[in-house]
């Protein structure tokens, strides 16, 4: 089974098996290498109870096609990343469906170097090649495994001064995800730092609560845990732990916005002058931050595969999205959950309280957080909203509609996937900022 509906803008991602099956990930494998022709291609999978049938019948696809595959078994999707990298290959799949529910299965496909495959990338041939199945004869590649860990440990703790981080308390919900398995080695070589740790057992049923802590439901568990065994900081993971959620020492929520200007300036500070990428969503605090540490701060397109071309293009050290994803020159350009959580641990060793540090920042900056609104007619929900607040300050249609004003300023982007709105918008003053957030709502949902 094989679902088009399933190739979407960034990754493949369905229900299983009702809408992909070990049959369409034969077909996505071989696919992927008919279209692309890598001769040697990495395969990992995350804790899914269909993973390992479905990364078996990726490898099966995609050695038929005539690519050698290294296997590197159940890893983090940024495991799968550091491996194309490390070991010169020419791609790889991650058989994940990240923080969707139980029910999902899905892959991320990348090229060399760890560059994403993505709708304006080659993702939408191999959609029309998996699905058409008229393959061509090739010599059958090689299947072998490779052990990645040591390597990958020794990279992501590279990323910091592990003399630096002094004893501290943590909780980290892994969600019963990847984080589970990616962690505890890491932490082995920290013995000073105390991890309540929660949900660390990898299941794939994922019995405790969904692996998505963008959802404030899934974040609950985080906030109250870090609240009751008075933690430094709190960290929640996604299901294939490549994006990390950070809870400060009051048991508040850190929104991506600020996670992103703390590291920036922590990079800055060993790389001063570079460059620093961040999102057309994110707080006026990302671009002010990287500017007050002496880098230049670049605005992108939303997007993983976005974000990591033009990190590649600008030379960029460092770069963040609202949405937790954070991305590293020298991780290949690719996105960690490891080492953000590493630098925190820096990050709070060297300054104190995270909820110090964090203070001049819910200061001055207020956030409304992502609002969604389903509408019926997207491109003209658009246009009345650059009608009615284009006059108030600057249009940009750099990624949907965003306009800068000198006090508030706010982002409405369309859904991939669905016929949605997504507001984010920030002020100078709380005040402000509701009235405002109001004011732009009461349009979308006119």
């Amino acid at each position: 089974m094989l679902s088009p509906a399933v190739f979407k803008a960034y990754d493949v991602r369905g229900l299983y098996p009702s809408e992909i099956d070990e049959a369409g990930a034969y077909a996505v494998g071989r696919a992927y290498v008919e279209q692309f022709e890598p001769r040697r291609i990495a395969v990992g999978r995350d804790v899914r109870l269909s993973s390992p049938s479905m990364a078996a019948a990726l490898v099966e696809g995609a050695a038929d096609g005539g690519a050698d595959v290294v296997e590197i078994g159940m890893a983090g999707t940024e495991m799968l990343y550091f491996a194309v990298g490390e070991l010169g290959l020419d791609g790889g799949v991650m058989v994940t469906a990240s923080h969707n529910p139980k029910e999902y299965t899905g892959m991320k496909i990348v090229r060399r170097g760890a560059l994403p495959v993505g709708g304006e990338s080659g993702l939408l041939e191999v959609r029309d090649r998996a699905v058409r199945g008229d393959w061509r004869e090739s010599a059958r590649g090689r299947v072998s495994q490779e052990d990645v860990w040591d390597g990958f440990v020794t990279r992501v703790l590279s990323f910091v001064d592990p003399e630096a981080i002094e004893p501290l308390h943590v909780v980290v919900d892994a969600a019963n995800g990847m984080a589970g398995v990616m962690l505890p080695p890491v932490l082995a070589r920290l013995p000073q730092v105390e991890v309540v740790r929660c949900f660390f057992e990898p299941d794939g049923s994922f019995p405790n609560h969904e692996p998505n802590p963008l959802l404030p439901e899934n974040r609950a568990f985080i906030l109250e845990k870090t609240r009751e065994v008075g933690a430094d900081f709190g960290v929640a993971y996604d299901g294939d732990a490549d994006r990390c959620f950070f809870v400060d020492d009051t048991g508040e929520f850190v929104p991506g916005d600020f996670v992103t200007a703390l590291f920036a300036e922590q990079v800055l500070a060993k790389e001063p002058g570079g460059k620093v990428i961040y999102d057309v969503r994110a707080s006026w605090a990302v671009p002010e931050a990287i500017s007050g540490a002496g880098g230049e701060p670049l605005v992108n397109r939303v997007g993983h595969s976005f974000i990591k071309q033009r990190m590649r293009d600008e030379g960029a050290v460092f770069a963040g999205e609202v949405s937790a994803h954070y991305y590293f020159r020298d991780f290949s350009q690719a996105d960690s959950g490891v080492i953000p959580f590493l630098l925190m641990l820096e990050l709070v060793s060297r300054r104190g309280r995270l909820s110090e540090v964090l203070g001049p920042y819910r200061e001055r900056y207020f956030l409304t957080g992502e609002v969604n609104t389903p509408v019926a007619d997207v491109a003209l929900k658009l246009q009345e909203l650059k009608e009615r607040f284009g006059p108030e300050g600057r249009v940009s249609h750099l990624d949907g509609l965003s306009v800068d004003a000198a006090d508030w300023h706010f982002n409405v982007r369309p859904s991939n996937t669905e016929p949605l709105l997504r507001l984010n918008l920030e002020a100078r003053s709380q005040e402000l900022m509701e009235r405002k957030r109001d004011e732009v709502i009461s349009v979308i949902r006119s």
